[in-house]
């Protein structure tokens, strides 16, 4: 499990190797406008894909590990295409796609769900590395392929970087198709005793909470673009797209360790071992994610001004600094969230996202108005740490946890990694037997 988490960490941090100057190129290359377009694009087909998650992402793996890969396949499928069509319309009747933007927004909505489709189907499957290579092959494909467009071709504009945005993502879902296509030849998960339509409700019901809770806390992490754009216009979401997007940089760890913490404790119905694995991997997390956020919000302003972007992105680490308590929050959250997904209990992850979603559009439509940008900082903030209250208090409840729960195991996991390395520098060679 370590090990698969260390090199899940180690695939995002190389991805993000490349997408933090990617960031950076495009502020200069793009402006805040552009990048306030891009980021509303991007934001709007994750809406898309977080609507299509009833039959994809948990929803898959939780699946696979009960039943036949073709009673996943097909409805995993079929609804991202359908479901891209269903969401994209709903948008664009409420007026939240960006101007002729509309069939852009759609087509990336059906490539980027059926792409992560496939990657949980390759994590259901226990293709850990697969898994991570795929990641890695659509961050750097992203990269190498705008710094083609932007430098080499010429295209210098928002279309530059949406073909290049395509142009990752199709590498990474035919690479996906390609390593998926083995498991079609094998039995992935139990012989279902039911019928493809029963297991077609089982999977509905289960889904429909995930996706209200994916739905939610997607609202609740891009909503305040949205807000943005109607008191502020495109600059100013160039603006909070570019602070976000650095800040979540440190989200990487979190996913990396929710991912296979998700694996593993839907693997498993002892409630105690989910419980263990839950509050181990959330204290270091945590741990973790302060660490790294502090080094972030120390970085000075006129780094980024100066040299990373523009001068046009002043008052950025008024941003970052806004949000820094909130990454850590959400960060924190997700590890509490994948334990109710991968125990069953999604309904308690995704009334933690409704819970954000709430203080969001209230804390939104106080703050936003008068302190612009980085009210929508502090309003995410709030709503994150909200969430993470939430979900903290439903968990000692569900699983009979006290405070000094948390602090015994993170401390019996600690002297346990400690000793191990001590056993390991004893050892001749440094190899344990």
């Amino acid at each position: 499990m370590l090990k698969d988490i260390i090199g899940t960490v180690g695939a995002r941090y190389l991805v993000a190797f490349f997408n933090l100057p990617l960031i950076f190129i495009n502020g200069k290359v793009l402006g805040r406008e552009g990048m306030g377009i891009v980021g509303l694009i991007y934001a709007s087909a994750n809406l898309a894909v977080i609507f299509n998650s009833i039959f994809c992402e948990n929803t898959i793996v939780y699946f696979m590990n009960k039943y036949s890969l073709r009673y996943v396949f097909y409805p995993a499928y079929i609804w991202s295409l359908t479901g891209s069509f269903v969401s994209c319309g709903v948008m664009a009747v409420c007026g939240m796609l960006p101007e002729n933007y509309e069939w852009t927004v759609l087509a990336l909505a059906v490539l980027i769900s059926l792409t992560t489709a496939n990657s949980m189907f390759l994590l259901g499957a226990d293709k850990v590395k697969i898994f991570n290579l795929m990641f890695i092959i659509q961050g750097t494909g992203l990269f190498l392929t705008v710094i083609f467009l932007y430098y080499i071709a010429g295209f210098k504009n928002i279309n530059g970087y949406m073909t290049g945005l395509f142009s990752a993502y199709s590498i990474a879902f035919v690479y996906s198709c390609v390593s998926m296509f083995p498991l079609f030849g094998k039995q992935t998960g139990n012989k279902a005793d039911k019928s493809l339509l029963e297991t077609l409700k089982e999977m509905s019901v289960y889904g429909l909470w995930s996706c209200v809770d994916n739905l939610a806390e997607g609202l609740t992490t891009r909503l305040n673009y949205f807000l943005i754009r109607h008191w502020g216009g495109y600059g100013n979401v160039g603006l909070l797209d570019s602070g976000t997007k650095i800040s979540e940089s440190v989200w990487h760890i979190s996913s990396s360790v929710s991912y296979v913490e998700y694996k593993e404790v839907s693997k498993t119905s002892e409630k105690e071992i989910q419980k263990n694995i839950t509050i181990k991997w959330l204290g270091l997390t945590f741990c973790a994610l302060t660490a790294v956020m502090l080094i972030v919000v120390f970085i000075p302003e006129w780094l980024y001004t100066e040299y990373l972007l523009s001068a046009e992105f002043a008052g950025i680490r008024k941003i970052i600094i806004g949000l820094s308590v909130g990454i850590v929050a959400f960060g924190s959250n997700r590890i509490l969230s994948h334990y109710f997904t991968g125990s069953g209990k999604v309904k308690y992850s995704a009334y933690s996202s409704i819970t954000g979603l709430a203080v969001l559009l209230i804390a939104g439509y106080i703050l936003i108005p008068k302190y612009g940008v980085s009210g929508a900082a502090i309003t995410t903030s709030i709503a994150y740490c909200c969430m993470l209250l939430f979900s903290i208090i439903v968990f000692m409840k569900q699983t009979n946890t006290k405070f000094g729960d948390f602090f015994r195991i993170i401390r019996v996991v600690f002297l346990s990694h400690l000793h191990t390395i001590e056993k390991r520098r004893k050892a001749p060679h440094g190899r344990l037997k």
